[in-house]
């Protein structure tokens, strides 16, 4: 009996000291092991970066809330959750979360709210949900609030491209919440932010000035306008991270070109927004204008580097709208948005960090590209048309007339034409075994260079639309005919972005997580086999057990007996 007494001490003294040394190293020792398929709970490098730097705690609140939602949107809710768990696992600061419902707010506090929230991209969505009754629509908010100490952001969580499910739709906000969760913590512990040059002087941004550009990257990047002709050198230009060119009406001289090509081959990133025709919307009317060519002295480099922007003009039946007088009504003009081919929806994205999970992309007055060879380039094209589009070959048409008239479908067999290339790799300067122009000396001159170049057919794409009415700009994408919020402007952001840095966080988007669906037809002639066996097998094991356990002990009692 004192030998069974002292075996019962030791191993409970075992088992206690085993559980003290473990609750000592979990501790000092932290680890997580992922045996999920698709890493859902590992970070990207990047992210684990942005976790490593915190130097305060982070409270994340969560404004997708509602009763009775739908199976989908608690499953959204949960990885929320989950996203923000695994965050505090691998950061030196906590990151907590908790749920707040903006429709909670009084009345009187309530609407200054919304606003708010939609200086940060979450707008308010109406959700149908079943109820006793039927169907009945319930508003939510399906966006997150980020805190430090300080300051506050937000982000937009319910994301997905035009067509999708409602299951894609969901399944890829999930696998953007790391990104969208990271995205938002880097802007409340980002100490520096990266600088772009937007230039002027050649006839660029005269719709709104360059607002679109600066209101859409207000907070992520210092912006600057920059004429380029009073630049002497290239280390003028090397302090910018990115250029943007917006819609040149004027040409660049040789002096600017070469500026621009140097900028490049010292590692620059370069964005071209270029028409191929010039259009006059005002002689519109009537019997219409043309649509005529025109240079504005990029077009060797461009082509150099490998991409060449078509004097041409695509027309795509995912038209838009544009607004035309449909006569009076009493004492009042009355205009009538009309649909308008030369205006599109593209919905065709590239699977690509930049593109990936974007909503439509709204074009005006967009031309073709094509690529040409250039060693050394990788070309991705970010987005396409739809598959009922053409190109109109220089000089075009354009009169609002044509807009009375249906459209034959037929001619629109050109489809998923590219409207936007990145150029990746090794560039080889246009001044390459040519004279340099006055003023440059070959000293300094680089022949080749890695950097970045991302061309659009549509020198409008970052600019933003005015109110008719009230003739105050509008923000970028926002469409006052179509009455529609395109994604223009995440579009800019991302794009920034991926040029700032490609493996940041930026490339967390490409994560995919498998939708597994399960098989309907299955579960119902299986339905009564699997209910039986997970109802009777935990019991059936456990019985197994009992009998070996209880055999072994009546077999050690035996032996000793005898």
């Amino acid at each position: 009996m004192k030998n069974f007494s002292n075996h019962i001490v030791k191993s409970l003294g075992l088992l206690f000291g085993g559980l003290l040394l473990f609750a000592v190293l979990a501790q000092v020792l932290h680890f997580r092991i992922d045996l999920t398929e698709e890493k859902r709970y590992s970070l990207h490098p990047a992210t684990e970066e942005v976790l490593s730097g915190l130097e305060e705690p982070i409270h994340v609140e969560i404004l997708l809330m509602g009763e009775n939602l739908p199976g989908g949107m608690r499953r959204l809710q949960r990885s929320i959750e989950e996203t923000v768990r695994t965050f505090n696992s691998y950061s030196p600061e906590k990151i907590t979360y908790s749920y707040f419902d903006p429709l909670s707010l009084p009345e009187s506090e309530q609407q200054e709210f919304v606003v708010q929230l939609t200086d940060y991209g979450i707008n308010p969505t109406n959700l149908y949900v079943r109820q006793t009754g039927g169907q009945q629509a319930q508003l939510i908010f399906p966006g997150i609030l980020v805190y430090n100490q300080d300051f506050e952001t937000g982000a937009l969580i319910l994301k997905g491209e035009k067509g999708m499910g409602e299951d894609e739709i969901l399944n890829q906000s999930i696998e953007n919440l790391e990104f969208e969760l990271s995205n938002a913590i880097r802007k409340l512990t980002r100490k520096n932010t990266g600088a772009i040059a937007m230039l002027i002087g050649h006839e660029e941004m005269s719709e709104d000035e360059g607002y679109g550009v600066v209101e859409a990257l207000d907070g992520d990047f210092e912006i600057f306008k920059v004429p380029l002709e009073q630049a002497r050198t290239v280390a003028d230009l090397v302090n910018f991270e990115t250029i943007l060119i917006q819609g040149p009406r004027a040409s660049y001289t040789e002096r600017e070109v070469y500026l621009l090509d140097q900028y490049v081959m010292q590692g620059g990133n370069l964005v071209v927004l270029s028409d191929g025709v010039a259009v006059d919307v005002e002689l519109a009317g009537g019997e219409g204008t043309l649509a005529m060519p025109y240079d504005n002295g990029l077009e060797n480099l461009l082509f150099k580097y490998g991409v060449r922007v078509n004097k041409d003009l695509i027309q795509d039946l995912n038209f838009g709208y544009y607004p035309v007088m449909g006569g009076n009504f009493g004492n009042q003009e009355q205009i009538v948005p009309m649909p308008w081919p030369f205006y599109f929806q593209s919905s065709q994205m590239q699977h690509h960090p930049i593109t990936r999970g974007l909503d439509v992309v709204y074009f005006r007055f967009a031309s073709s590209l094509d690529t040409v060879m250039a060693p050394g380039v990788s070309k991705t094209p970010l987005l396409f048309t739809s598959r009922l589009s053409r190109q109109l070959n220089a000089p075009v048409r354009v009169a609002f007339s044509d807009m009375e008239q249906e459209p034959n479908t037929q001619l629109y067999d050109q489809p998923n034409l590219p409207l936007g290339y990145l150029l990746e790799g090794e560039f080889t300067s246009l001044y390459k075994n040519r004279f340099l122009p006055d003023g440059f000396s070959q000293e300094e001159f680089r022949e080749s260079g890695t950097g970045r170049v991302v061309v659009f057919g549509d020198g409008e794409l970052f600019q933003s639309q005015k109110d008719p009415r009230s003739g105050a700009i509008l923000t970028l994408g926002e469409d006052p005919f179509n009455q529609l919020i395109f994604a223009n402007k995440l579009l800019l952001r991302n794009l920034m972005q991926y040029l700032q840095n490609p493996d940041g966080i930026i490339a967390s988007r490409t994560r995919t997580f498998q939708i597994r669906l399960l098989n309907k037809a299955k579960i119902a002639e299986q339905k009564t086999f699997w209910q039986g066996l997970n109802v009777l097998g935990p019991v059936a094991v456990i019985l197994g057990l009992g009998a070996l356990i209880s055999g072994a002990r009546a077999r050690r009692f035996s032996k000793k007996t005898k």
